[in-house]
């Protein structure tokens, strides 16, 4: 199977990754089901990678929908160390505006049930949490941004919504009023399942909207999100293109040996399915 170091996730009208050269289109089974769309293993910037597009090409999957633990396994199966998540999201700060860039360091789960562990089936881990997002991937993407010209904002929490209705206003003012800085439909489940493979995450938060609360803004609406999305794609590209010399860099954080403190079970009494199906993320510990 091809390999590849750096995965990148496409989010709402980011669907390919320019500059891809020796470009491969690969599709990868996991115990999961099928994850969201084939991955494009090539080279950018002299790194390898894989773009998945988070809900497929020509946008077919609701954020309720996607195959979270599908699409994290398999960047586990290509040798993906770090993953780059690009995702359209509301401001809910009136400093934070459309067109901004944001690489928040912390979620809160609005979510209603979706799956967000790879354990269970005889298998009991506890991974820790409290810094979700790893704080050397923030470094060095805001430091590729500043490097072609581009702000981007380091730090904030990401209010994860169930969606895929957008906020009511009540929801909002209550979001606003707990110190949340943007909102979205996806990354906190990304973030989890990406912590408890063993590979590092952060994502750059493309603002497209006041979501409803700006008296004085038009409420979200697709045609906006999009249209923002669009603009900012460009600027998106121009980073991770720049970022990925230093992405493909030794790690020195503590993000890729997470489970060696997390894991309760003793591994030899686990299912040998389990352990089967969770072999990527594992074999390090067999």
């Amino acid at each position: 199977m091809e390999k590849a170091r750096i995965g990148i996730i496409g989010g709402s009208g980011l669907y390919e990754m320019e500059g891809l050269k020796n470009r491969k289109e690969i599709s990868v089974e996991t115990p999961y089901g099928s994850p969201s769309d084939a991955f494009l293993i090539g080279d950018l910037g002299g790194v390898s990678i894989a773009f998945l597009a988070r809900h497929g090409r020509g946008h077919r999957i609701l954020p309720s929908e996607l195959n979270f633990r599908g699409n994290i396994w398999a960047f586990k199966k290509l040798g993906v160390e770090r993953i780059i998540a690009v995702s359209a999201v509301g401001s809910l700060k009136l400093e934070h505006h459309p067109l901004d860039i944001v690489m928040p360091d912390q979620f809160f789960d609005r979510t209603r049930g979706r799956v967000s562990t790879f354990f269970g089936r005889g298998l009991v881990a506890h991974i820790p949490f409290a810094d979700p997002i790893c704080p050397e991937m923030i470094q060095k993407v805001a430091a590729a941004a500043d490097r072609v010209g581009i702000s981007v904002k380091k730090g904030g929490i990401y209010l994860c919504m169930e969606g895929p209705a957008f906020s009511t206003k009540a929801e909002s003012h209550v979001y606003r009023s707990w110190g949340m800085d943007v909102i979205g439909m996806t990354n906190l489940q990304e973030a989890k399942l990406a912590r408890e493979a063993e590979i590092c995450y952060a994502t750059l938060a493309m603002i497209t909207d006041y979501d409803c609360w700006h008296a004085e803004e038009e409420s979200v609406t697709v045609e906006m999100l999009l249209s923002n999305l669009h603009k900012n794609a460009e600027n998106a590209q121009k980073i991770i293109r720049e970022a990925m010399n230093s992405l493909s860099e030794s790690v020195s954080c503590t993000c890729q040996s997470t489970l060696k403190t997390s894991i309760l079970t003793d591994l030899k009494t686990v299912p040998s399915d389990t352990i089967t199906d969770l072999e990527p993320i594992l074999k390090k510990y067999l």
